[in-house]
């Protein structure tokens, strides 16, 4: 007997949410065996404000160049939004990903309401988000690259090597499927079973919105300098959260951990990436010579930071709601 489709939708929740309660449950699990909660607690109640401030000053001005960024994608693709418009996406968007698993519940935020400011473009709007992400994480490679070069000599970071050059080869794939004209047959191999999915249609609309910019090569690299930039000023924003515990390491470590940290909060691992965060900095700091409490309490901070970030996009959404500004629902997934 053949499964109909909201059983077969309701297993794999299950499976996600089994998957993701186990992965929480491991990183709580290293990080019980790894650290003395009441030392962390000194720690944290003893951290610095200045650099707890200044590293959250950096996530909210990073804000509005990645939101003229994408301002910049749409106009490309004859969307025209205004600045403000879209920061305030992007703030509801960080709101959004606090309560959905990590970056992906804020792009699906910016996708869904750009979708219903601009009826029939939907492809459109989730290509561009997309590329938005996929620019991002090319950035962080090359900041991680560039990390690499600054670290030989200085510090042992032979095993992420190789998650980063796995990282890179898959960006690489990534970048040729999306753009090369010569992929396009062998991806129609793929169409019987998309559709038999029912993902052939949104699919290839994404697929198409963003193969369009390989037109808009030069606007393509202007964006990618610049979200390289973004990155690089971002990792200072965890090298503070540091100096705010009292880490003594110096920037150049955090251009090679930084980019990772951004490409693990990528994957939906955990609500949040809850635990997980927390258990890679223990990790890669731990590797350096710190303490595993002190870097606990670095990946802390970092996380409130993240999550006062997302203040903004709360008062955004409680104001709307008192005016009665309509906003759209996500759809349930």
């Amino acid at each position: 007997m053949s499964t109909t489709p909201h059983r077969r939708f309701t297993r794999r929740r299950l499976l996600r949410i089994f998957g993701s309660l186990t992965v929480t449950g491991l990183a709580v699990a290293y990080l019980v065996w790894k650290i003395d909660l009441g030392q962390t607690a000194h720690i944290l109640a003893n951290a610095k404000l200045g650099y707890f401030f200044a590293s959250l000053a950096i996530m909210i001005l990073s804000v509005w160049p990645m939101a003229w960024r994408w301002q910049r994608l749409l106009a490309a693709r004859g969307v025209h939004e205004k600045l403000g418009w879209l920061t305030r996406a992007y703030f509801v968007g960080y709101m959004v990903g606090q309560v959905l698993p990590t970056s992906v519940g804020g792009d699906a935020s910016r996708i869904f309401e750009t979708s219903r400011r601009n009826p029939g473009r939907g492809g459109l709007a989730a290509g561009t988000v997309l590329l938005e992400r996929a620019l991002g994480g090319a950035a962080t490679l090359v900041l991680a690259a560039i990390g690499f070069v600054l670290a030989i000599g200085q510090y042992d970071l032979g095993a992420y090597l190789w998650i980063e050059g796995l990282f890179v080869v898959l960006t690489v794939v990534l970048a040729f499927a999306m753009f090369s004209r010569t992929v396009r047959r062998p991806l129609a191999w793929t169409v019987p079973y998309l559709r038999r999915l029912r993902l052939e249609k949104p699919l290839r609309s994404v697929y198409e919105a963003i193969h369009s910019y390989r037109d808009h090569a030069w606007l393509l690299v202007g964006v990618f300098v610049l979200t390289i930039g973004v990155q690089a000023f971002r990792v200072l924003a965890i090298w503070l959260a540091g100096k705010a515990v009292g880490v003594d390491l110096p920037p150049r470590p955090y251009y090679v951990m930084g980019p990772m940290l951004f490409l693990v909060i990528l994957i939906p691992f955990t609500i949040n990436g809850l635990a997980v965060r927390e258990s890679f900095f223990v990790s890669f700091l731990g590797g350096l010579g710190v303490s595993a409490d002190a870097a606990f309490a670095t990946g802390f901070l970092f996380f409130l930071v993240t999550l006062l970030l997302s203040l903004p996009g709360a008062a955004i959404m409680a104001w709307e709601s008192v005016r009665g500004v309509a906003r759209p629902s996500l759809p349930h997934g």
